[in-house]
């Protein structure tokens, strides 16, 4: 069985091929970060119309580097939310349009059980490692930071963000600070350079709730930039990259305080570590050392799928392929939400 996916949820293109036991045999990712830089963030129209133009070469390339013809498609998978819609729709009537011509099933797939499958996945060649049938799912990114349960009886959502994402908060800062877009991967070089001499306090909730909270951290950020002022990435002074990694440390100790909370009433096993800002590399130091002293066996995903790509798309519609678990097949409609424990 050989499996098309697309991914078009915001302002990635992507397509992949995958076979059934999970082996990645192509993925083409077209970045439009070029045409959003000018803008400081994503303009929903101009991703619509880039995905337009991207998809028919991107796929003509996975075929080829798959080695395979669209007739020896047995199933096609498609991103239907959340994300934007305009953008969405592109990548769900291809999909769709696909599936019917070739007369094979369509999945429609939740992009962010995507991001939660993504650490199970290999890109070194290897097949897919068993998923446990119940583990938990922190899916960190510039549109969600929350944590959810997978189990036999379905998915649960432990915790979420009551305001800014981690990945928005990294974003947030580097704009304020002139860093460009996007910003974290510019946070995570500066840190790099500097060192956390001033740290943040965690956030918390009076309630003593699980969720988190990241906007106060950027007011924070933007009293202290006042005392450096903007300047260019190359010419950052030793006072901005250790204000970076003051940002990316109480990112981080956020991130392990409501673990740990969570772990202590849950007890979970295994805990899968995606989205974009499971790239930062402190995030990937910090979240499998955690586990390692608590006995949790963290995965965190391949950093090239990290970000928006369309195999973590093809390993969830290749999982509810095998399960039966069409959902609304061809009926389905694009959603700029749709909470992952509404899922099956």
């Amino acid at each position: 069985m050989i499996i098309l996916a697309l991914e078009t949820s915001c302002d990635e293109t992507a397509v992949a091929l995958m076979d059934a036991a999970g082996h990645v045999l192509s993925s083409r990712i077209a970045s439009q970060e070029d045409a959003h830089r000018l803008f400081g963030g994503v303009v929903p129209e101009i991703a619509a119309r880039a995905h337009l133009e991207n998809l028919p070469p991107l796929l003509d390339a996975a075929l080829r580097d798959a080695g395979v013809k669209l007739a020896d498609v047995s199933a096609v998978a498609a991103t239907a939310g959340p994300g934007l819609v305009g953008a969405l729709l592109v990548g769900l009537s291809e999909g769709k349009g696909l599936a019917l011509g070739l007369g094979v099933p369509f999945v429609p797939v939740n992009h962010i059980e995507g991001h939660a499958l993504s650490p199970f996945l290999s890109v070194d060649g290897e097949a897919a490692s068993a998923v446990p049938e119940s583990f938990a799912a922190l899916v960190v990114s510039g549109g969600h930071t929350h944590v959810f349960a997978f189990s036999g009886r379905g998915i649960e959502r432990l915790a979420r963000t009551r305001d800014d994402a981690a990945g928005e908060a990294f974003d947030k800062v580097a704009k304020m600070a002139g860093l460009g877009y996007p910003g974290g991967p510019a946070v995570d070089r500066l840190a790099r350079r500097g060192a956390a001499r001033r740290p943040f306090a965690v956030a918390q909730f009076k309630d003593r709730s699980l969720d988190f909270s990241f906007s106060g951290l950027k007011t924070a950020v933007r009293e202290r930039l006042g005392e450096l002022g903007r300047t260019p990435e190359e010419d950052a002074p030793q006072g901005l990259c250790d204000l970076m990694a003051d940002v990316e440390e109480a990112i981080v100790a956020q991130l392990l305080d409501r673990l740990a909370r969570l772990h202590d009433t849950r007890r979970f096993g295994v805990l899968s570590v995606s989205g974009g800002v499971a790239a930062n590399t402190l995030v990937r130091e910090r979240i499998p050392a955690w586990g390692r002293s608590r006995g949790v066996d963290v995965r965190v995903a391949p950093r090239a799928l990290t970000g928006d790509n369309a195999v973590m798309i093809a390993f969830a519609g290749q999982r509810r392929l095998a399960a039966g678990r069409l959902g609304e097949g061809l009926g389905a409609v694009a959603r700029s939400r749709w909470p992952l424990e509404t899922l099956a």
